[in-house]
């Protein structure tokens, strides 16, 4: 009998500061000029996390991949309560990037964005991206 998680991707776990089993940070890394990934060499699907063993819709081999800094608002919002060692207010917005995948970014101000609205990843606040309205 194996032990439990071995060997199998999880998701929640705490974490080895708390007493845990050390856990991956999937949060998106930024790299110079590229937000880092994974891109299928199958079906070509783009996801932000590195490392995947597998593509999470066809299960075919991935390869490491490159993404843009820039692209549009899919969703935004002003969080108006503390998360972890965030004050409020602050924004957070879902980024559709020019050619990959949909990342969650620290907005650089407290704002509810329209749809659509431009905008660039500017660098990382204790490992989370931050975005910046793009200056048109």
């Amino acid at each position: 009998m194996s032990e439990l998680g071995v060997g199998r991707p999880t998701k929640r776990r705490a974490g080895s500061a708390v007493g845990g089993l050390p856990v991956a940070d999937s949060r998106p890394v930024l790299d110079g000029d590229a937000v880092l990934g994974s891109r299928c060499t199958v079906c070509r699907y783009p996801t932000a996390q590195q490392h995947l063993p597998w593509c999470p819709v066809c299960y075919g081999a991935t390869e490491p991949a490159r993404f843009a800094r820039t692209g549009k608002t899919w969703s935004s919002t002003v969080v108006a309560i503390p998360v972890g060692t965030r004050r409020p207010p602050f924004g957070l917005a879902y980024v559709d990037l020019d050619d990959g995948p949909r990342v969650l970014a620290h907005l650089d101000e407290p704002a509810v964005l329209a749809l659509g609205t431009r905008l660039e990843i500017t660098g990382t606040d204790d490992g989370d991206l931050v975005a910046t309205t793009e200056v048109q």
